[in-house]
């Protein structure tokens, strides 16, 4: 039997915060489904189209937005639920401040 190998370089953690795309064409709301220090992995109702780069607001509990420029890496365009409505993506961080990256990593480190 062969034995799994794990793609990711960096610590993942599951969370589930709010999250607004913004595009040429208006807001996208979604959530997070995990985060780490170098992207995100969203769910949202629309596609974003893949290579793309998008303004992404995370809205984490009890800490200001985290506005950062991502580009989208893959995407599942089948849907990640039952009735293929919510899509999934996933978010490679271009541009975090400085103080938001900071946080982001102590969330990753600490986060159970």
């Amino acid at each position: 039997m062969a034995e799994k190998i794990e793609r990711r370089k960096h610590q993942r953690r599951k969370v589930t915060w709010p999250v607004n795309v913004f595009t040429d064409q208006g807001t996208i709301e979604g959530e997070t489904k995990d985060i780490s220090d170098e992207g995100v992995f969203i769910s949202c109702e629309e596609p974003l189209a893949l290579n793309e780069k998008y303004r992404i607001g995370i809205i984490p509990p009890d800490h200001e937005i985290i506005d950062v420029t991502g580009k989208v890496v893959w995407s599942d365009l089948y849907g990640i639920d039952e009735n293929n409505t919510a899509f999934g993506m996933g978010i490679c961080f271009v541009k975090i401040p400085y103080n938001d990256q900071y946080f982001l990593d102590d969330v990753v480190s600490a986060h159970p």
